[in-house]
């Protein structure tokens, strides 16, 4: 989001913040599961993108990352490759974009651009998708594309993550709001020539970008400071657990990896660092398998902290998925236990950020 646009909206910086590190702090989701740390992947280096909002892998381009400003940049989409070179930029022809959010790509080789985003949550009465397919080669050039009208059987809202099922191409929408948002779900096919009305089938929570793991069985929503890791069957979710997310300016991305083992953060800001976060046991895709070197977890080893929180987190989804009643009940035990240490941690991380803020609007 552009600077001018920041001051626009009094307060706009405070409010995701403080409601993202609320979340954390108040163990709205089950206990965080530990697995290795994440490592930066990539740095995007292009002075043009500077409000990295949505991150999608490509899946005819191996190595290459789709991204895309916030607000204020214009139909433009760039394909990023594994060293954060930007190795091609694609416009999208006859398109005047309001507030660009997310990406995803769907199956055949295409790619869904959501510009779904809405500051005055409540502002537009109808918003849109665009499609186009993948380029086969990656150069500078413009696409045609098909847009479709959309809009909320419950009114309008704020969204700024679009997921696309890579097997049934049915489009998801989460929506963002301080006290928690929803999923919604698209027509089963898109209409190009009518609306599409996305219906609610779940609630979520803060959430700025999500995708589907590439065999659509798992589903990642994340916020500024979390994420949450779902099973995906039966056209619905079910919470496995929680996950870290590297620290981060202003986290806005996330995708999964093609192999679906790890899973990519992405931010806004100039010169945004691209961590890779691998996952572990449950936590992966059912058509990938476990690595078959033991872990600390898998062993029993205690002498480690990630190992023993990784069991933890394991152990969690998986009742979670077999008996949730209990698992619940579990999970807001062991969140409360886990809560007091990191609640001091994080009212440092929102004063720090709140400050940045107020120094950008004082400069400005």
């Amino acid at each position: 989001m552009s600077k001018d646009r920041w001051r626009s909206r009094p307060g706009r910086a405070a409010v995701p913040v403080l409601a993202a590190a609320c979340a954390v702090v108040l163990g709205t989701a089950v206990p965080a599961a530990a697995a290795d740390a994440p490592q930066r992947e990539f740095t995007i280096a292009d002075p043009r993108i500077t409000e990295s909002s949505g991150l999608a892998a490509s899946t005819v381009h191996p190595g290459v990352y789709w991204t895309h400003n916030d607000s204020d940049d214009g139909p433009y989409v760039y394909a990023v490759d594994a060293k954060g070179r930007t190795v091609a930029t694609v416009t999208l022809r006859g398109v005047k974009p309001r507030d660009v959010e997310a990406i995803s790509t769907g199956p055949g080789g295409q790619l869904y651009v959501a510009d779904t985003g809405d500051n005055l949550d409540g502002t537009w009465p109808e918003v849109w998708i665009y499609r186009f397919a993948e380029p086969k080669d990656l150069r500078d050039q413009s696409v045609d594309v098909v847009r479709y009208r959309v809009r909320y059987e419950d009114g309008p809202r704020d969204a700024e993550a679009l997921m696309v099922h890579p097997v049934t191409g049915r489009a998801y929408i989460a929506s963002k709001r301080q006290g928690g948002g929803g999923l919604y779900r698209g027509p089963e096919t898109l209409s190009e020539s009518g609306v599409n009305t996305f219906r609610r089938i779940a609630e979520v929570p803060w959430v700025t970008d999500g995708a589907f793991s590439p065999d659509g069985t798992r589903l990642v929503l994340r916020g500024y400071f979390s994420a949450s890791l779902y099973r995906w069957r039966d056209d619905a979710p079910t919470l496995m657990t929680s996950l870290s997310p590297p620290f981060q300016r202003q986290g806005e991305s996330v995708t999964f990896a093609p192999d679906g083992r790890s899973l990519l953060y992405g931010s806004e800001g100039k010169d945004s660092v691209v961590w890779r976060a691998p996952l572990e046991d449950d936590q992966l895709p059912d058509t990938v398998r476990p690595s078959a070197a033991p872990t600390p977890a898998a062993s029993g080893s205690t002498g480690s902290g990630v190992g023993a929180g990784a069991a933890a987190g394991t152990a969690a989804g998986a009742s979670a998925s077999a008996t949730p009643g209990t698992a619940e009940s579990e999970q807001d035990s062991a969140a409360s236990r886990g809560r007091a240490p990191g609640a001091l941690l994080l009212v440092v991380i929102v004063v720090s950020v709140l400050a940045l803020r107020k120094k950008r609007r004082n400069k400005g």
